[in-house]
């Protein structure tokens, strides 16, 4: 995962959802996308195992305004945002579960 050169932050109003108390997982998918679905999956499971941590899913067909903002090229993209919506970390494509985890790191 890594991080883009300049500091780009999100809010919970943007999202449509509230950010997590100490770090959320912003996952861009599309509809027809195999690897979403399984990222879906390890998220989802990283943020039950860690207290404070929120996964959140955005359809980026329905928001082009932050696929287009957000540089978003392919899904899944996952973002981790720190607690005040930050992001620190960033990946396109499928995630293992230890790299989610120690992105995490970097976020709490």
């Amino acid at each position: 995962m890594r991080v883009r050169d300049e500091e780009q932050r999100l809010a919970g109003a943007e999202l449509g959802a509230e950010l997590g108390e100490r770090a959320t997982l912003v996952q861009f998918s599309s509809a027809f996308c195999a690897p979403c679905r399984a990222t879906r999956r390890v998220l989802a499971e990283v943020a039950g195992m860690v207290p404070g941590v929120r996964h959140v899913e955005i359809d980026a067909e329905a928001r082009l305004d932050l696929v287009r903002r957000l540089g978003v090229l392919r899904t899944p993209t996952v973002l981790v945002l720190d607690a005040g919506g930050r992001v620190v970390r960033r990946a396109a494509g499928q995630p293992r579960k230890a790299d989610v985890i120690a992105a995490l790191g970097e976020a709490v």
